[in-house]
């Protein structure tokens, strides 16, 4: 099986690397916290005598009743939250077909990726490319595949 995705964590920014532990505590508290009410209510319902106790001063299964409604109701303020934010992105986004087009040249399209501009010609006319990147994230070489037929 081939991997299509680029695994390079070095090249992300610290910003986005903080950013992403940071979702990923969030998550898992958020987890966590909505399943502790739930072992604790499966524990009392199987029996165990210790949880009794927890189970009255938590107002048993009538709290966790309660507890489900807020949790319902913050999803769906969450998922409202969201969709209005997707409707203003999609209403503030620039339509494409009023402006035109920047034009680039092979040349600086070939600076950019720093890439040979002999090699750009047969790139374009290949179905297939094979890119090469060194650790830093750079292309390194191009690899056209000619077509079999």
């Amino acid at each position: 099986m081939k991997s299509y995705i680029i695994n390079a964590p070095h090249l992300q920014s610290l910003q986005k690397r903080v950013g992403a532990l940071f979702a990923w505590a969030i998550c898992w508290v958020m987890w966590i916290y909505l399943l502790i009410p739930l072992v604790t209510l499966s524990n009392w319902v199987l029996g165990d005598k210790k949880l009794i106790n927890q189970m009255r001063w938590f107002g048993g299964y009538k709290s966790l009743l309660e507890l489900m409604q807020i949790y319902l109701m913050s999803l769906l303020i969450m998922m409202g939250l969201w969709l209005l934010w997707i409707a203003y992105r999609l209403l503030t986004k620039p339509s494409n077909s009023s402006s035109t087009p920047k034009k680039v040249s092979d040349e600086a399209l070939c600076a950019f990726y720093h890439v040979k501009i002999e090699d750009l010609p047969s790139c374009r006319k290949a179905t297939m490319i094979t890119v090469f990147f060194d650790a830093d994230g750079h292309i390194i070489k191009l690899e056209p595949h000619k077509p079999l037929a």
